[in-house]
């Protein structure tokens, strides 16, 4: 009988955690929202989202028309096929420095361990802009983002 009451307490209190743990999960805000794109950070902010949101389209309209410009179709398939995955890192977007028509933003990439025994890590990159018919469009951005020369 009392150990009746003991493993029903038990059950009880597993019963709580999974409750609360599931309603934190749901009632979570996401913070991957598109912003004004007039700047090259909202440039980059943009494109990110777009990358995490699986909107290819949006994404494709911030590339710069340059000689190394994928194709759309091409584009789309390296995120698809995971060629490119932007899934398992993190970006914190810096300043940016602007020199006429080219900006360079500085970036923090937050990479993710790959097993539960590793810890993840942060580099520092930049990501390569030029203003092209009056907006700003990226010409290089760190690998987990790019593969394009």
């Amino acid at each position: 009988m009392k150990q009746d009451r003991f493993l029903t307490g038990i059950l009880i209190g597993i019963a709580v955690i999974v409750i609360i743990a599931l309603s934190v999960f749901l009632m979570r805000k996401d913070n991957l929202t598109y912003v004004n794109d007039d700047t090259p950070e909202g440039v980059i902010q943009n494109y990110v989202v777009a990358l995490h949101k699986r909107n290819f389209e949006k994404a494709y309209t911030y590339l710069a028309d340059l000689p190394n410009k994928p194709a759309y179709a091409k584009f789309q398939e390296a995120f698809l096929n995971h060629s490119i995955d932007p899934s398992s890192t993190g970006v914190e977007i810096g300043k940016s420095e602007i020199a006429g028509d080219n900006a360079t933003v500085s970036l923090g990439m937050i990479y993710s361990p790959n097993d539960p025994f590793s810890s993840g890590y942060r580099n520092a990159e930049f990501a390569l802009l030029v203003k092209q018919e009056g907006a700003w469009k990226i010409r290089q951005l760190p690998y987990n983002f790019w593969n394009w020369d």
